[in-house]
């Protein structure tokens, strides 16, 4: 696999181009959650992690719940808006992303966590650097552009170290780039660290390329907390309560699958054409993420997050961070960690092979030093807050 053809691909996954394959609908004729709910409309943006959407769809959990969907492929902006305007009724996304859009007036409600952390702040791996407070003064290089969730967890990682990290304060010098280029240019010197999402992050690693300062999956404060989470549209939850219980059930239950089979989820992605990835690389890149959803640690990820975020001025300076965090969550009928627990998953033969130590996992890409993978464009990409 070249460098080449990976950049390709997580360009045009973070585009969201890629054509919808015929038979990514629903999986024939069932009863709608809801009187008058109607068929959902479940949005994607074909990402690895949202292995449980295309599970709860192709094995039949959206019915199993008696919801009728329709998945529907878009690209970030249409997702926000879709989303906030009722085009589409649910999905699972970044939690951060979404409290940015929910502060500006989205009618977004956040339902159940579905899985935790993949974001790292990285160094060299013989870097002075020890600490996040040594990074006041530092060249910081981030994916994309300014406000991508990479660039979002730094900013929390600098303000629980004392340092402001807003452009205005100019504490460190954010540089924004293609996120293939990072490991290059943290080597040859232009950057002292770099924030990256796994699995560029563990390739990195695997590389000898780069030391993690700080990890959002196994660190404090942040190694309980849900990455991503069920969206829902607000009026749809407020006018169909029962409706958007069960498509949150549907992909909560789908989650804890692809926990138990990210292999089986992985082939099933590639095989319906929702991920650009080979199906080794898309079971790697799923192994390196937490699928154990709930809801309670679901709705504390919400408030941390809102609460950091306004400490790291990632939100307006007026904002009520936990007021924000209330106005984004809501508790459906009968989704509770109860419930979670109680959902039995089967366990597919070969479903979980052994995860590869992270310098075989870098040998599936690109040479040394090159950090691009399509795997998880979700989490190099969101709205630039640099305007």
């Amino acid at each position: 696999m070249t460098r080449r053809p990976l950049l390709a691909v997580a360009c045009l996954l973070a585009a969201g181009l890629a054509l919808v394959p015929a038979g990514c609908g629903g999986r024939g004729s069932v009863a709608p959650g809801e009187p008058g709910a109607g068929k959902l409309k479940v949005a994607y943006l074909g990402l690895t992690c949202e292995a449980p959407i295309f599970v709860a769809q192709e094995r039949g959990l959206f019915a199993e719940q008696g919801v009728e969907t329709e998945i529907v492929r878009t690209d970030w902006d249409g997702l926000r808006e879709g989303l906030a305007n009722g085009t589409f009724h649910a999905n699972h996304t970044l939690v951060m992303y979404a409290l940015k859009g929910i502060e500006k007036g989205s009618d977004i409600k956040i339902t159940g966590g579905v899985h935790t952390g993949c974001l790292r702040v990285q160094v060299p791996p013989t870097s002075a650097i020890k600490t996040a407070a040594d990074l006041k003064g530092r060249r910081i290089g981030v994916p994309t552009h300014i406000g991508s969730p990479p660039y979002m967890f730094a900013c929390r990682v600098l303000a629980a170290a004392g340092i402001d990290p807003s452009l205005e304060a100019r504490q460190v010098t954010w540089v924004a780039m293609d996120p293939g280029l990072l490991g290059k240019r943290l080597q040859d010197g232009e950057l002292d660290a770099i924030a990256t999402a796994d699995p560029i992050g563990t390739i990195l690693e695997g590389q000898g390329v780069v030391r993690t300062l700080a990890d959002q999956a196994t660190d404090a404060p942040y190694a309980d907390e849900y990455c991503c989470a069920v969206l829902v549209n607000g009026e749809f939850a407020r006018q169909h309560p029962a409706a958007a219980a069960k498509v949150t059930k549907a992909i909560l239950k789908a989650a804890k699958w692809v926990q138990e089979n990210p292999k089986a989820a992985a082939e099933l992605g590639v095989e319906k054409k929702y991920v650009a990835a080979s199906a080794e690389v898309n079971t790697q890149a799923l192994m390196h993420l937490k699928y154990t959803p709930a809801v309670a640690r679901g709705k504390s990820s919400v408030e941390q997050a809102a609460a950091d975020m306004q400490k790291a001025k990632l939100l307006g300076a007026s904002t009520d961070a936990a007021a924000l965090a209330r106005r984004a969550w809501l508790d459906l009928p009968g989704v509770t960690d109860e419930w979670v627990t109680a959902q039995v998953v089967e366990r597919v033969p070969g479903g979980r092979p052994r995860l590869l130590p992270a310098a075989q996992f870098a040998a599936l890409f690109g040479p040394k030093g090159s950090g691009a993978c399509p795997c998880c464009a979700a989490c190099c990409v969101g709205e630039s807050l640099a305007q």
